[in-house]
């Protein structure tokens, strides 16, 4: 089994056209096709079931994929480690966060970060809590800065802060005469907030079930500045952090009395695969930045 035999594997196994994944690999169609035919007879399985346009992994392929990828990924992460041991200050470090936390938190801890260490990159990507762990777990990402813990097998999570969560009202609306509520005073509001899989909507689900109430939702969005600016509009209330952006929108921010509304940040890692230099640095830098507070 040679190593473009795995590579060959993992991208006909995304791609699922022979045609197009060779065109991705920059090899010729019968290349490819021979590279897989040598490893199904090395494994003594067939790993693709194949018509006349497409394939797709049969069960042995599904199996082999998830070991594949680890293989590459340790391979790429070796090859990481040892750049870095030659120049040990460089290094790129893949990021995951929560949309909300890339107005604020994310900026400013790669900034403080690279003051640091110049040389360090970083590729980053935004998403939702439910993308954000299967990245994670492919191994997409090195860390993830996101709301309390991912519920899945070998992510560990470290809290860093606590983000204080208010009900937001226009500003003309009667309980912005008020500066701390209950939570069962908007029962029968219209209710704006975020997409199902966002963790603040897990947050806020979870919320209204202790206070026993059952808003109507109105609208579902992808981020909390267009949740808080329909709420301006006049269109509803909500329940979201205070974060930069919203301090033009005519809104009034609310605490609530009971139950307690707030919501933990953390930096998440997946426990059983080897990090980078550089990643590891990242990651000793923010728990211990916000160790000291």
């Amino acid at each position: 089994m040679e190593l473009n035999q795995l590579e060959y594997f993992v991208a006909l196994a995304h791609i699922k056209n022979f045609t197009k994944a060779a065109k991705s690999l920059n090899v010729s169609q019968p290349a490819l096709s021979r590279s897989i035919g040598r490893l199904e007879k090395d494994l003594n399985v067939k790993l693709f079931a194949r018509d006349s346009r497409k394939v797709a992994l049969t069960q042995y392929g599904q199996t082999f994929l998830s070991y594949a990828e680890r293989i590459l990924l340790e391979l790429e992460t070796a090859r990481q480690d040892i750049m870095n041991m030659a120049e040990p200050d460089s290094g790129v470090i893949n990021l995951s966060f929560m949309h909300s936390l890339g107005a604020y938190l994310v900026p400013d801890l790669v900034k403080e970060f690279r003051k640091l260490y110049p040389k360090i990159q970083f590729s980053l990507n935004q998403n939702h809590s439910f993308l954000l762990s299967k990245q994670l777990f492919k191994g997409e990402s090195d860390l993830c800065l996101c709301s309390a813990p991912i519920n899945m097998s070998d992510i560990a999570w470290v809290p860093l802060l606590t983000e204080k969560l208010y009900i937001i009202v226009p500003t003309t609306h009667p309980l912005a005469q008020k500066d701390i509520i209950n939570m069962e005073e908007i029962a029968s509001e219209p209710f704006i907030t975020l997409k199902p899989r966002y963790g603040l909507r897990t947050k806020t689900e979870n919320l209204f079930e202790l206070s026993s109430i059952h808003p109507k939702i109105r609208f579902e969005g992808d981020e909390i500045i267009t949740v808080a600016s329909l709420v301006a509009a006049g269109l509803g209330v909500s329940l979201v952090p205070k974060i930069p952006g919203m301090d033009h929108l005519d809104i009034k921010f609310l605490s609530v009395n009971a139950p307690k509304c707030s919501r933990e940040i953390g930096l998440a890692w997946y426990a059983n695969r080897p990090m980078s230099l550089a990643a590891h640095r990242f990651q000793n830098f923010v728990i211990n930045k916000f160790s000291k507070k």
